[in-house]
């Protein structure tokens, strides 16, 4: 076996292996991506529903505030009723 013979079989041999780590990378490299978009997604949708609680919190907040001024007015209405009504 000539010397250039072997240069030339070990070229081809280190470049097929070359190749070979490329594709395996650039697929690795599109599922990353994939998967990195999936996972943005999923954050999107997570901080919507946290929007969403907060104002729901928000809302049952301001209600729990106003129920005892409606009682107190419920109180007081029902009071006056009964007075009027022992006259």
């Amino acid at each position: 076996m000539n010397m250039d013979t072997a240069a030339e079989v070990l070229l081809i041999i280190v470049s097929s292996v070359l190749a070979l780590f490329l594709i395996l990378l650039s697929i690795a490299a599109i599922y990353t991506i994939r998967t990195l978009k999936t996972i943005n997604k999923m954050a999107d949708r997570a901080e919507e529903v946290a929007s969403r609680v907060e104002s729901a919190a928000d809302a049952l907040r301001n209600t729990a505030t106003a129920v005892p001024l409606v009682k107190v007015i419920s109180n007081l209405l029902s009071w006056s009723n009964r007075r009027k009504k022992g006259k």
